[in-house]
This record gives structure tokens, sequence and C-alpha cells, in this order.
């Protein structure tokens, strides 16, 4: 993946783990919006594919930046940290997704869009 890319439909694991050997070696940033169901993949940053999903239409509220691990088992491979994710306004005082609700749609989001 040389550019961000937003999935709307759904990924393979392969494209994944080549962007992975790209970029981070053995992990993925992606920017998920939990209200449209899709994800940005592929940036430098967790900002610069928020950047990208806000252009295309979500909401700031909506989108929360986590990190995927592309050789760990689907249960364990979300790590729920960015600093985009930090929210003193809407309770959330750190990096971390806090909220074990939205973790939950995060994964469920992750492993529906990921084949």
């Amino acid at each position: 993946m040389d550019k961000i890319e937003i999935i709307t439909d759904s990924v393979s694991i392969d494209r994944l783990k080549e962007s992975a050997k790209e970029g981070f070696g053995d992990m993925v940033k992606a920017v998920v919006d939990i209200e449209r169901k899709i994800m940005a993949l592929a940036g430098e940053l967790h900002a610069d594919e928020e950047a990208v999903l806000l252009h295309d239409g979500s909401k700031q509220e909506n989108l929360w930046g986590i990190n995927i691990y592309v050789n760990e088992p689907r249960d364990s491979w979300i790590e729920f940290d960015s600093m985009i994710n930090l929210r003193p306004a809407h309770g959330n005082l750190s990096n971390t997704v806090e909220d074990p609700d939205i973790q939950k749609k995060l994964k469920e989001i992750v492993n529906s869009l990921v084949k």
C-alpha cells in the first residue's frame, strides 16, 4: 500500500502483511470510523489517516486510532493506542481507547473488514 487507503468493503490479511513489511515491520496503523464502519490504512501517522477520513465525510468523534499487529491472533492483534484518541473533552483521558464498548466496536469492524 503506497498511500492511505479507505477500506469500505474488505482487505486481505496478506495485503495488510505486505503493508506492514513496507512500513513498521509487523504492524499497520489504522483509523476506524465506528459510525460508518470503515477504516483508513497505511499512513505513517494516525493523524494522516484521520485527515483522509475527515475529508471523506467522517466525524471526528467517531474516529479512533489503532495499531494492527498482523502476525498476532485476531483476538489480540489490535492495540488501542494513538495520539488522536486523547480527548479530554469527551472523557478519553489517554492515548488508549478507554471505553470497553468502543473497543468492542473497533474489534468487530476490523475483524469484519479484514479477510
